[in-house]
């Protein structure tokens, strides 16, 4: 089975209100490229990679006048995809959501959020993801009010042989400082972000060590705005948002793996790391590449012969000597897929909240 994470940058400008693509000459939210000419390379992409299910990082918005589940099934009949149900959980104020694409065949998927709903007063455990976590940010002995801009997608899963799995669809808080005008306010928000970011963190992290003390089988997927060494920042607060999730100083049994979480030693040896991201930088008029794309899965699946896979156009070989897809990738987000090919039939102990 194949599983999947691909934010696709500003998906909710490919569609008008009825759910219906756009697919016309006029441009996108992506540079210099237009809404047909995205379309059809997000259908070359997702054809390509043919996942069971694939997460969607910012997809169309869901609101009063448009439904997310609409678009993205809209989108499957229009590219002939075996991913042709769509789930989704919270809403968001972002038009970016977070939705799960996947075949019905293969697979039974049900929005299915744990945890108890917060008016601000900690308990111990941590709250449904719509709801608001306490935590002290600054180490002033008051507790601050966290909340997710992004809900994080708790769904409930089912093999039609009974196989049964949580899975958690992320897309953690940018560190970025956006609107930053000197130096100072540099410092200033890109600390900010990262108090709020690794907050978000520490609230998924509680939910993840939910599930794998009562054993759960988990993924645990896609962009953490975060990577092994990505900023200067991780020295400053101890560790990533990536190695909270992912469980770094736990025991073995406490621990989520991607082999690219784990890749900091390899980055400081390397000229070329691994990325799952390519971004323009306007300052010095060249790309940027980054590593935030994951897919974390807990011990017990380690079993189930996984192996992951960036599809990145200019790292894989098999990518690149392949131009129609090659360029579709370039064309259609300012991310790549990743996948994980796993063993998930067979049966197991049913999962929490299932």
């Amino acid at each position: 089975m194949r599983i999947a994470t691909y934010n696709v940058e500003w998906m909710n400008a490919l569609f008008d209100d009825d759910g219906r693509p756009l697919t016309d000459d006029q441009w996108s939210a992506r540079h210099k490229i237009t809404r047909a000419q995205q379309l059809e390379a997000l259908g070359v992409v997702f054809t390509a990679f043919d996942a069971d299910a694939v997460l969607i990082v910012e997809a169309p918005d869901q609101n009063r006048r448009r439904d997310a589940v609409v678009a993205l099934e809209s989108f499957a009949r229009a590219f002939d995809l075996r991913q042709r149900r769509a789930a989704i959980g919270f809403a968001n104020q972002t038009e970016q959501e977070i939705a799960l694409l996947y075949d019905p065949d293969r697979l039974s998927v049900r929005h299915d959020p744990l945890g108890d709903i917060t008016g601000g007063k900690g308990n111990g455990v941590a709250p449904r993801f719509d709801s608001t976590f306490r935590i002290d940010l600054d180490i002033d002995a008051t507790l601050d009010q966290v909340t997710f801009s992004k809900p994080p997608l708790e769904l409930a899963v089912e093999t039609p042989d009974g196989m049964r799995f949580r899975m958690i669809g992320v897309h953690v808080k940018s560190k970025a400082p956006h609107g930053a005008r000197n130096p100072a306010d540099i410092m200033r928000i890109s600390i900010a972000n990262r108090r709020k970011q690794l907050a978000q963190c520490i609230w998924l992290r509680a939910r993840i060590a939910e599930h794998l003390a009562a054993g759960d089988p988990l993924i645990v997927l896609g962009d953490f705005n975060d990577g092994p060494g990505l900023d200067e920042y991780e020295r400053l607060f101890g560790r990533s948002g990536l190695e909270i999730v992912a469980g770094q100083g736990e025991p073995p049994e406490g621990r989520l793996f991607d082999p690219h979480a784990r890749l900091v030693p390899e980055v400081q040896s390397s000229a070329r790391p691994p990325a799952t991201a390519r971004f323009y930088n306007e300052a010095e008029k060249n790309f940027k590449s980054a590593l935030i794309d994951f897919i974390m899965i807990s011990p017990d699946l380690m079993a189930r012969r996984p192996a992951w896979r960036i599809w990145h156009p200019f790292d894989d070989p098999k990518i690149y000597v392949v131009p129609e897809l090659r360029d579709a990738l370039l064309a259609a987000s300012d991310h790549f897929p990743v996948t994980l090919d796993i063993e998930l039939e067979g049966s197991a102990r049913p999962a929490a909240g299932v």
